[in-house]
């Protein structure tokens, strides 16, 4: 019970305090416009620029922030923000109770420590109108106040910093935002929101909310019993009935997808329909079948989905706060492609993705080239551990039978014959060898290129089939996408000479034909364990790769 309650305090989420005055820039944060500060808004002293650099000398904790913060106070002419003639402001009572509320959101850092300045605060505003300005603490607390705003601002609006996101072999660039801009927003309305210009993504916002649900569903419910089937029945369907189904019924009500109250020991078509939700959300068929894998989810402490989520927000803290143009989203642990179009999603489809050995690398690039009827060359790896070995047990009849060839660097093709394949490993074989177009391939009738280090790419396969696995970690690294046809026609659906008939005859031709792109679209190879649907839905994934495990220890310390 008490590490439950220890985990209750770390999410107690905050709707953030204030907001934005004036308009949006085309960058991150927002317009840093101090042009609305009037006299009567300082205090008649202002703050000793030699102070300033002084407190920032004694208080390395703002060290990387002390430019910004000296910039703050000279575009102020060095006037107070947080303290005013009547004492401490009730913007910094709003910071106050944003960081007292918002405990961590799963950061934990040396540098977010609140102690000292919630004790210089609450000094400051007991004493009231005998408010002596003239006292050191009142230039300490100001200057604490704007240091751990900077700081804040950064952990919890952009997360940790770059070096640890390439550790965790996270490679889309970050984005930045201007706290101080956003500190010039704060101070200016006190009684608005900062909600609604919150630098974090829409999905960020959803996920806090999704934690306070479950923070409540714990408050309430802080143990779940173990869900446990009798040995002589192994799973229940429609129309089964036992004495775990009302149970069962309870803990779906609880988690929203149930949605009548029903205590009865028979298994219903509502509980059919909400028990196919569910299994949907967490990534399992959704067969209506209660079975081991079901319980076991159900099982879980709510404390670990909790987890997840704060897991899944410091990775939404580091993506674009929204992307208003066309760009596609290839979610690696939900084996999904998703197409958007000016912003909103347009259409999804399964994908293949790597397996853990030879993992989907997280990046982005531009979609720069369509190529129908593609070789295939194949990479180092699979030549040294595959092809090689086959060609020396089998020669040209393994060439022939995957419709291989081998091609110099001239580019032209070369016999067998000609070349004494026993001296060479894949590591220092001279040729390309490739697998010619056809229905065969490889990559089947269509790749899409956006060029990256990684030799990663969306492309079409021979092999249908695995796109019907729940779990579609089954490639060598790049990505098979189950529609690809679609995807050519949406990628190509603004040039009006690429009819459906000419896509066809090109992913037929058997001809490799190379198209560019008019228009270049962003791909985001993104790892999302946990996310909200456009339905509405909280949906839960396995850590495919185990990167929620290491940015678990980062975050929590385990």
């Amino acid at each position: 019970m008490q590490k439950k309650l220890v985990y209750l305090s770390l999410i107690i989420i905050v709707i953030l305090a204030a907001c934005q005055q004036g308009k949006r820039s085309g960058k991150e944060g927002i317009n840093r416009d101090t042009s609305h500060y009037t006299k009567q808004e300082y205090i008649a002293q202002a703050l000793d620029s030699n102070f300033v650099g002084t407190f920032l000398d004694r208080n390395p904790q703002f060290a990387a922030y002390g430019e910004a913060i000296r910039d703050f106070y000279r575009k102020r002419g060095y006037h107070y923000a947080w303290i005013n003639e009547e004492g401490i402001t009730e913007q910094a009572g709003g910071f106050m109770n944003m960081m007292r509320q918002d405990e961590e959101s799963g950061i934990k850092d040396s540098t977010l420590d609140k102690s000292r300045v919630m004790a210089l605060y609450d000094s400051l505003a007991l004493m009231g109108d005998s408010l002596n300005r003239t006292d050191s603490i009142v230039p300490i607390t100001e200057l604490t106040l704007t240091g751990q705003f900077f700081v804040y601002g950064n952990l919890v609006w952009g997360g940790i910093t770059s070096d640890n996101a390439k550790n965790l072999e996270w490679f889309i660039p970050r984005k930045k935002i201007d706290i101080s801009s956003l500190l010039d927003s704060v101070i200016a309305n006190p009684k608005e929101r900062i909600s609604k210009e919150e630098p974090v993504n829409r999905q960020y916002k959803l996920l806090r909310d999704e934690l306070q649900k479950l923070a409540l569903i714990v408050s309430k419910h802080p143990a779940w019993d173990s869900l446990k089937l009798a040995d002589k029945k192994k799973t229940f369907k429609l129309g089964d009935s036992s004495v775990l189904i009302p149970v069962i019924k309870q803990r779906l009500s609880l988690l929203g997808d149930l949605k009548e109250k029903d205590t009865s020991a028979l298994f219903t078509q509502p509980l059919d329909s909400a028990l196919k939700n569910y299994q949907e959300r967490m990534g399992h068929k959704p067969d209506g079948i209660i079975k081991q894998q079901t319980l076991d989810a159900l099982n879980r402490p709510l404390e670990h989905y909790m987890h997840q989520l704060m897991l899944n927000m410091e990775r939404l803290r580091w993506v674009p706060v929204e992307v208003n143009t066309d760009y596609i989203l290839v979610n690696i642990p939900e084996f999904k492609m998703h197409a958007y179009e000016n912003g909103k999603l347009a259409w999804d489809c399964n994908v293949v993705v790597g397996t853990p050995g030879a993992s989907t690398v997280i990046f982005s690039r531009e979609m720069k080239f369509i190529v129908f009827s593609p070789y295939w060359n194949v990479p180092p790896g699979i030549l040294s551990k595959e092809v090689l070995p086959g060609i020396k047990r089998s020669g040209n009849g393994y060439l022939n039978r995957l419709n291989m060839e081998i091609v110099g660097s001239s580019g032209k093709v070369l016999p067998l014959s000609s070349i004494n394949v026993s001296k060479y490993s894949g590591s220092n074989f001279p040729y390309i060898v490739r697998q010619k177009p056809g229905g065969a391939n490889s990559l089947g009738k269509v790749k899409f290129l956006f060029p990256n280090e990684y030799n990663i790419y969306l492309h079409d396969t021979p092999s249908k089939g695995l796109f019907n696995e729940t779990k579609r970690s089954f490639s060598h690294g790049c990505i098979r996408v189950s529609e690809p046809k679609r995807l050519a026609q949406w990628l190509l659906r603004k040039d009006s000479s690429w009819t459906e008939a000419k896509i066809d005859a090109a992913m037929n031709a058997g001809k490799e034909k190379y198209v560019t792109l008019k228009e270049k679209v962003p791909v985001y190879i993104g790892y999302f364990t946990a996310w909200v649907n456009y339905k509405g839905q909280l949906n839960f994934r396995d850590d495919v790769y185990g990167h929620d495990a290491k940015l678990a220890k980062l975050l929590f310390g385990k």
